[in-house]
Order: structure tokens, then C-alpha cells, then sequence
């Protein structure tokens, strides 16, 4: 092997790590995503079954009821439609009817309700979570702070 074809060997082997290195870090980002969507924005797309997604909006009012446990179900909408969500765990404290919310998690196989593993509720009165907001001003709806959607 020449000196030439040495050179060649090992920048070929360079390159052909850095492209294994960049695909197994592009492998791992795209396991952790989790897309965002709004209710209404569910209805236009199409997401399958066990994909993590999160799902924000405003908890629909009257729509919370406590079952068994520590599992809970509720409505999460944006004025144009809703979701209806199920979670088992603690909520936040500041987790109500009329607030803003997001939630993560998946859509279980034959099923139209949304399983969520994390719930995040505001932190005062006057905030909304940024992706909500601006998904809920894209539609059309306008945010006073004190949002309560019945």
C-alpha cells in the first residue's frame, strides 16, 4: 500500500465514522421527540396510535371527573374541539378547569382518548404556556390571561 492509499484508507475511515456518528445522534433525537399539537390540529392530522405526542389547550370546564385511584379524565380543547385526556398520577396544584395546559403522551390502539404520562399546568394566573398561546391566537382565539372555556 502506497503512501497515497494509506492517507486515503484512514480519511475514508474518518468520514465513514463521523457519518455513523451523526446518524446514531440523529436516531437518538428522533426517539425523543415528541411533536405539538392543539385539538383541532389533531383532527386535520393523522397520528398513530403509540406515537408520543404532547397535546396542549385549556382544561374544558366541567369536563374533570376523578375515578378510582388516582385516575383522572378530562377534556382538553381549544374552543374548535376537544380531546378528551386520561391520566393516572398527581396533578400539579395549579391544575383546574379553564387554565392552560399541556399534556404528553400517546393515543392508545382503537381509542379516541388521549393516555397521558405528564401533565404540565401553569405557574400563575396570568400564564399560558408559549406553544398554547400562540396555537390558540392562530385559531382565532383571544387570550385575556384569565382564560375559562366552558
Amino acid at each position: 500500500m502506497t503512501r497515497k492509499q494509506k492517507r486515503l484508507a484512514i480519511i475514508g475511515g474518518g468520514v465513514g465514522f463521523l457519518v455513523l456518528a451523526a446518524f446514531l445522534v440523529m436516531f437518538a433525537f428522533s426517539q425523543a421527540i415528541a411533536y405539538f399539537y392543539v385539538p383541532s390540529d389533531l383532527a386535520k392530522a393523522s397520528v398513530s396510535p403509540g406515537t408520543r405526542i404532547r397535546l396542549g389547550g385549556v382544561v374544558e370546564g366541567g369536563s374533570v371527573k376523578r375515578g378510582d385511584g388516582k385516575t383522572v379524565t378530562f377534556t382538553v380543547t381549544d374552543t374548535l374541539a376537544g380531546v378528551p385526556v386520561t391520566y393516572t398520577g398527581i396533578l400539579p396544584d395549579l391544575f383546574r378547569e379553564g387554565q392552560g395546559v399541556v399534556t404528553e403522551g400517546a393515543f392508545v390502539q382503537g381509542s379516541s382518548v388521549f393516555v397521558a404520562d405528564t401533565v404540565l399546568a401553569k405557574h400563575d394566573e396570568t400564564y399560558m404556556p408559549k406553544d398554547v398561546a400562540d396555537r390558540l391566537k392562530a385559531q382565532g382565539v383571544e387570550l385575556s390571561g384569565k382564560e375559562t372555556i366552558k
